[in-house]
């Protein structure tokens, strides 16, 4: 298999922009209230927690694989090459497939938590949001409209309005705490409790949501500069920092608010805990930086998505039309268009939560499972030895991985229409087979 590189202009600086930028959208800020509210106990860090070692464990995986293959596409070219020739063929066609739908359904999520969270300021009817979701859909197409070296920099602006927007929060709550936020069981409670668990499981479908594009530089592999060092090092400083981040955000602002008030669907929860501390103006401001985090993250998203179907196309795995770079601009514009395109018609149908849950539902199987395996099988035919990166503990982190993946499946309610997004997507991957036998 032989697929073209872009120019390799990204690097760990702006790689590690992007994957932040990418995890850190308007999740952490709508997500938060439901986490808080699954917990009777107080106890609703360990779903942050347990996120962040999902991501940690998910993390090597990736790592191994981009360090080894910096191709554009990502778990496209892993599956590719890890399940051999015919395998191959068709678990990466899935992933491309699964991606065209469930890519569209990232930038929606994005969109309309974009839309819900701006009536803080203006207050719309539900006909506005959506003419707003579809604008911004609109504008993050028009600024990745451009050259890769471009984008760079763009990213690595978004990372620090990121930044300071969260370290801005972090330490207004620390130093303004009302109440302190439990980490430990007390009383009767403990953390073998059937409750606890089932509270860990609805909080972590979210959590998990929020934790997800720490591999996003994967899908640019073939845009890194040195991926064999960078991939791993902007994999691993996103997980780290973010999840710090995540955690010191959850206790300020809940050292704030008291939790036990909290409903899930508070939606402006982290502009309400602004506004007690300061007032209606300071808000209003931590308002807008959480928009221009939610547009950045919706900008992250589309960039690395955007090179998938691309890959697939010009690797013959894909339609043709996908594999079509900008004349000038040396980008995938086709892929980027189709995909922003869905990305706008889900966003006008669709309500926030069916969207988060179906984005995992469809992910689980068919990219995070399947790459996991991925792994083992690679191991058993190249061995380790050439491995610019190895991942720690081998091959404790595939089983954990595997575990979580499948426990979280088990607890999503969307995970039967995902398996039927797959079976679909069995059936056109040997209709398109067929078609072109028959073409030759």
């Amino acid at each position: 298999m032989s697929i073209p590189q872009t120019n390799r202009k990204i690097n760990l600086l702006q790689a590690t922009s992007i994957n932040m930028i990418d995890m850190v959208g308007i999740g952490p800020f709508v997500v938060m209230p439901f986490v808080v509210a699954q917990f009777d106990n107080g106890l609703f860090l360990w779903a942050w927690i347990f996120g962040a070692f999902t991501a940690l464990v998910d993390g090597m995986i990736w790592s191994e694989l981009g360090a080894k293959y910096p191709l554009a596409g990502g778990t496209y070219n892993f599956h590719r090459i890890a399940y051999g020739e015919k395998g191959g063929r068709l678990m990466s066609f899935l992933f491309v497939w699964q991606t065209s739908i469930q890519a569209p359904l990232v930038i929606a999520s994005a969109a309309i938590g974009f839309s819900q969270y701006f009536t803080y300021i203006v207050d719309l009817t539900p006909v506005q949001q959506k003419v707003v979701s579809a604008g911004l859909v609109i504008f993050v197409l028009l600024l990745l409209y451009r050259k890769i070296e471009t984008i760079g920099k763009i990213s690595v602006v978004f990372g620090v309005i990121v930044i300071l927007t969260i370290v801005w929060i972090i330490i207004s709550g620390l130093s303004h705490q009302q109440q302190a936020i439990k980490v430990w069981p007390t009383g009767n409670e403990s953390f073998f409790q059937f409750a606890f668990w089932s509270a860990v499981a609805q909080g972590s479908l979210k959590t998990v949501y929020s934790y997800l594009g720490y591999y996003n530089v994967c899908h640019l592999g073939g845009e890194i500069k040195r991926p064999e060092v960078n991939i791993p090092r902007s994999i691993f400083i996103s997980i780290f920092g973010i999840a710090v981040l995540y955690l010191l955000m959850n206790i300020a602002v809940m050292g704030v608010m008291p939790w036990q008030s909290v409903r899930s669907d508070d939606k402006y929860l982290v502009s309400s805990f602004m506004e007690q501390l300061y007032g209606n103006k300071a808000a209003v401001v931590v308002t807008v930086l959480i928009l221009c985090i939610a547009m950045s993250s919706l900008f992250a998203v589309v960039l690395g998505y955007s090179r998938v179907p691309y890959a697939a196309a010009v690797d013959g795995n894909f339609f043709r039309i996908f594999g079509k770079l900008h004349p000038t601009k040396n980008f995938p514009y086709i892929s980027l268009l189709v995909l922003c395109g869905l990305g706008l018609i889900f966003s006008l149908l669709m309500k926030l939560k069916d969207v988060i849950d179906s984005i995992l539902a469809m992910r689980i199987v068919v990219q995070f499972m399947a790459q996991a395996i991925g792994v083992v099988l690679l191991r058993k035919k190249i061995g380790s030895s050439g491995l610019p990166f190895s991942m720690w503990l081998y091959p404790v982190p595939v089983i954990v991985s595997l575990i979580i993946w499948s426990y979280l499946l088990y607890h999503n309610e969307f995970a039967l229409y995902g398996g039927i997004i797959a079976i679909a997507g069995v059936g056109v991957y040997f209709i398109k087979k067929n078609i072109s036998k028959h073409d030759e």
